[in-house]
């Protein structure tokens, strides 16, 4: 296979989301115990997952190839402009999938196994194939999905769901409204072109902004949880606070801005909360274990 076709697979995976969607899980992983994670629990989970994500990413190209030849960010795919087959991307997409339900089940543990299929089923089938059209309201729902893989994590080292690692699950679902909305806002014209209901489309820039405004106040309340409940200490409060103040200053300055490109920096800088936030997480949990013996 020459560079070329290999960037275009790559490309299938969404690489940048993925690497996302492994770190939290690896977070989730390394949280779930004292100490470091059994190696063979920690590699074949990060596989796992990550083919999973790989897959559902693929399988969402497939589906959404029509939508994607017309909106402008996302012409330039490998299916819209010709330079894989539908064949050729579903084989790939199956392929990711099995590996990765091979993976899970021998190395890792059925628990973990069947809950990465089902999120794989939720994001690939039940939102891109069904959510997305059907209701404003898709990527609140549809972001269970997304929201999986801390749990993954979890359950890969211990086997089991832990009221922890739903935490975890509820921060990033808390997220991923403002997250998404705020590009949908800088996408609006994209969404309305191909008849897909986002919140802009629908209901109008404002309220998406309202919206956005009132997520980001209950993301803000849900982040402070952990260390209300005792998983995280003052490190990753204090982390926390100054990652919540940004994205309260940004969600509070759509309200008041028509800046065209100030929706685009608030998508951009609720990525790096979620991985910044996630990182405090880890860092604190480490530095609690090894506080006593300080």
């Amino acid at each position: 296979m020459n560079d070329a076709r290999w960037r275009q697979y790559l490309e299938l995976t969404k690489p940048k989301v993925v690497t996302l969607i492994v770190f939290t899980a690896v977070v989730g992983m390394l949280l779930a115990t004292p100490g470091i994670p059994p190696l063979g629990a920690l590699v074949a989970g990060t596989a796992g997952i990550g083919l999973a994500a790989g897959s559902a990413a693929a399988i969402n190209h497939l589906l959404d190839q029509r939508i994607d030849a017309v909106m402008a960010r996302t012409r330039d795919r490998p299916l819209p402009k010709g330079a894989l087959s539908e064949a050729r991307v579903l084989i790939f997409a199956l392929a990711l999938g099995m590996a990765s339900m091979l993976i899970l089940v021998a190395f890792v543990n059925t628990l973990t196994a069947v809950l990465t299929f089902i999120s794989l089923i939720g994001y690939a089938i039940v939102y891109t194939a069904w959510l997305k059209r059907a209701t404003p309201q898709n990527i609140v729902i549809g972001g269970a999905a997304g929201a999986a893989p801390p749990v993954l994590g979890w359950t890969a080292v211990t086997g089991q769901v832990h009221p922890d690692a739903l935490l975890l699950f509820l921060i990033i679902f808390v997220w991923t409204p403002p997250h998404f909305w705020a590009l949908a806002i800088y996408r609006k014209a994209d969404y309305a072109a191909v008849d897909i209901p986002m919140l802009p489309v629908t209901h109008g820039v404002n309220f998406t902004r309202w919206h956005i405004f009132f997520y980001t106040v209950l993301l803000v309340i849900v982040t402070t949880l952990p260390y209300l409940t005792g998983m995280s200490g003052p490190l990753y409060l204090g982390g926390a606070t100054v990652l919540n103040l940004g994205f309260l200053w940004y969600a509070w300055r759509l309200l008041r801005s028509d800046d065209v490109m100030l929706p685009m920096q608030t998508f951009g800088y609720s990525i790096t909360y979620l991985m910044v936030l996630f990182a405090f997480l880890m860092v604190d949990h480490y530095f609690m274990a090894l506080a006593p013996t300080a």
